[in-house]
């Protein structure tokens, strides 16, 4: 009853990106669908044509706006404000606004390009520059799903109330059907869950700003963690020709500076395992649970002195919280006397 009679309160329980573009995705693929109902064939200033979009360069990102189908537009209503709404709550707005930028940015931007490399190679500019029309979200979902991975990796979900799975799985789930329908010829605009789910692990994994778990107050940049590197995406056959390739490519990104400066800090190597990178993560670790415990510490300790039933710094629950570097376990476990 009380979501019922206070739409305005639960709109503005919405964080405001979210909020925002949620509206934009409605009016935008709302006014295009009033546009091909009026009889306008093409619109290159708001969808992506490979052909007519360095004319119309907001189209890389704007593009996103626009939903052309009843079923995607449905799609993308019923996951991607729910799924933004709970990473801005988590990373703050000008981190959601950077995620969806780049996302959606950089995909269109490597599309593009390919569709220009077709045509040189193919000369179908009919085809290749100007049959095909990049729109909608499907790179932002994808790269949504690979912010769940490595949020919520092993959180069961129920897929279409049939298939139970973890999160973990519904990346390459995705990938293998934008895969089977590039290859049976509907490369538009299914080839952008590729480029999503590449470029939004290359951002979560390097270039994320991760301002709530610095260290010493050095800014950490990305998630360097096993569990999140390529070579988790990928079965154990290929892990050797990836990683010789993802260190030939990550000394090159090195050496042109373009990773972040906290970079080699973190791991000297990509997908190797790297005692430096394993020693800096663990510290990285130990300095967010010693943190969580201090709080807990204030919180219990009273307003005029300290109490019988309050932790003790050098108590075994210290060096036990520090050691296994997980400060959601020394939270949820209170110190008995």
């Amino acid at each position: 009853m009380v979501l019922l009679s206070s739409p305005a309160a639960v709109i503005q329980s919405i964080p405001p990106v979210t909020r925002a573009f949620t509206a934009a995705t409605v009016l935008s693929s709302a006014f295009y669908a009033w546009l091909r109902w009026s009889g306008v064939e093409s619109t290159p200033y708001l969808t992506l044509v490979p052909g007519a979009s360095i004319f119309y360069p907001w189209t890389f990102v704007t593009s996103a706006l626009i939903e052309t189908s009843v079923l995607e537009f449905i799609a993308t209503l019923v996951f991607v404000p729910a799924s933004l709404k709970y990473l801005e709550s988590l990373w703050g707005s000008i981190e959601i606004i950077k995620f969806i930028v780049v996302s959606v940015g950089f995909s269109n931007v490597i599309a593009f390009g390919l569709n220009w490399i077709e045509y040189i190679v193919l000369g179908d500019a009919e085809l290749l520059l100007y049959g095909m029309e990049y729109h909608g979200q499907m790179a932002l979902q994808t790269a949504i799903l690979v912010a769940f991975t490595q949020l919520i990796p092993e959180h069961q979900v129920q897929v279409m109330g049939v298939l139970r799975t973890r999160v973990k799985n519904i990346p390459m789930a995705y990938l293998t059907l934008s895969t089977v329908l590039c290859l049976v010829g509907y490369q538009c605009p299914w080839i952008v869950i590729q480029f999503g789910w590449f470029v939004g692990w290359i951002y979560l994994r390097f270039y994320k700003k991760n301002s709530g778990d610095s260290v010493g107050g050095t800014v950490t940049y990305g998630d360097r963690s096993e569990t999140f590197s390529l070579l988790s995406w990928f079965p154990p056959f290929a892990h050797y020709p990836l990683t010789l390739l993802g260190n030939i490519v990550f000394n090159l990104a090195t050496r042109l500076h373009l990773l972040p400066a906290s970079a080699g800090d973190l791991e000297s190597g990509m997908y190797s395992q790297v005692p430096g990178g394993a020693r800096a993560e663990a510290e990285r670790r130990r300095a967010m649970a010693l943190k969580a415990l201090d709080q807990r510490m204030a919180n219990a300790s009273p307003a005029g002195g300290s109490s019988s039933n309050s932790p003790v710094q050098g108590s075994p629950a210290a060096p036990a919280a520090q050691e296994n570097g997980s400060a959601p376990e020394s939270e949820s476990q209170p110190t008995k006397a």
